[in-house]
Formats: C-alpha cells, structure tokens, sequence
C-alpha cells in the first residue's frame, strides 16, 4: 500500500527514498504500462513545482505518448524535434532552463517554462524518454539529472524490448 508522506532528509536522502520506492513497486512487475504509470504518478508526487511528469514511447519511427501525470499532451513526437524528440535522438539527457528558447520546442503546455528529458534505453536500443515539465525557469539542476537518470536505470531493468 502507498501513501502520501512527507519526505524527510536532505536532499539527497529524500531522493534515495524515492529510488527505494520505485524498486519497491516495480519488483517483480513485468508489464511495462503498470511499471510507467506508477513511475510517473510517483515522480508527480516527490517533485514540487512540476506541472508534468510522463513518458514518450519510441515506436521506431516517433515518441508516442505513453503513461503520465498532468494535463493532456501531444500524442506524437518526431524525432530531433523539441526537447523530447532532441534528447531521444541524441540519447542524451536534455535540462533546459527556459523551454521558450530552445530551438523547435514543441508546446504542449502553454504553463511550461523548464524541461528536463532523460532518455530511456533497453538492451543498447531507444525504448522512450522521461519527460518532466515545470511552470517555473530553470526548476532543475544537476543534482535533479543525477537522480532523474538513476530512476531511469532502475527503470531500465525492468523492461524489455
């Protein structure tokens, strides 16, 4: 069972309990839109100041929305195009401090102002990106991407192409 409290620690400490936490509820779990889901409303719930917390699926051709938190979004991504589609082509982790100057930025949510995207990689292949939003500039920092790409690797432990 899961409920809301409140992290306590540093900064650093609360973001291990959140690791725990996913390992705790994708142990054992093989389907990937569970796994994702419960990744994306746990990410919604720890990170403050987030207005968007999801996934794009790389289907070999596009990202393609997949499980999120957060207003309704763009269904399909090309690739190179935003941050989202930059990041998955890249296969690079993208922290952007203000979405309205980065070239192609894709708007889904006219409220976003920073965005990080953390690629997603199974078995040497693109699988998809997490994607976080933020109303506010310049919402994450290093310390956000380190944590973001461990949670993507236990992620990517679990899923299979």
């Amino acid at each position: 069972m899961f409920q809301n409290t409140p992290y306590e620690g540093t900064r650093s400490e609360q973001y291990a309990q959140v690791l725990n936490q996913l390992k705790a509820l994708i142990h054992d779990e093989p389907n990937a839109i569970a796994n994702l889901s419960n990744a994306a409303a746990l990410l919604k719930q720890f990170l403050s100041d987030t207005n968007w917390a999801g996934f794009y699926l790389y289907d070999g051709k596009e990202l393609v929305l997949g499980p999120f938190q957060g207003l309704p979004a763009c269904i399909r991504i090309p690739m190179n195009r935003g941050v989202c589609g930059t990041a998955a082509a890249k296969q690079t982790t993208l922290l952007v401090d203000d979405v309205h100057e980065f070239p192609g930025h894709i708007a889904c949510d006219a409220a976003s102002n920073s965005e990080i995207v953390v690629p997603i990689i199974v078995e040497g292949a693109l699988y998809g990106v997490l994607d976080i939003d933020s109303p506010l500039k310049s919402r994450f920092d290093q310390e956000d991407q380190l944590f973001l790409e461990e949670f993507v690797h236990i992620l990517e432990a679990q899923l299979t192409l």
